[in-house]
């Protein structure tokens, strides 16, 4: 799970989504954010569940550092 941030970052650039606007979707502080993208913190599994849904990519592929996100 060492990309797990890589990703979020990634996606969140995509849809054009600031740290502030998706810590406030998820309930968490954009500072939290920031530490996730950039691998300072590990989110618990219910996170990673609101990152998977708010993404709408499958969990497994945020989580797992040999799946790679599919191009937009």
């Amino acid at each position: 799970m060492k990309r797990f941030g890589e990703k979020v970052r990634a996606l969140r650039k995509r849809q054009g989504v600031s740290q502030s606007e998706l810590g406030e979707e998820l309930g968490v502080a954009q500072s939290f954010v920031a530490r996730v993208e950039n691998g300072r913190q590990k989110p618990s599994v219910d996170l990673i569940l609101k990152f998977s849904y708010f993404f709408q990519v499958p969990a497994d592929i945020l989580m797992k550092d040999e799946l790679e996100l599919e191009e937009s």
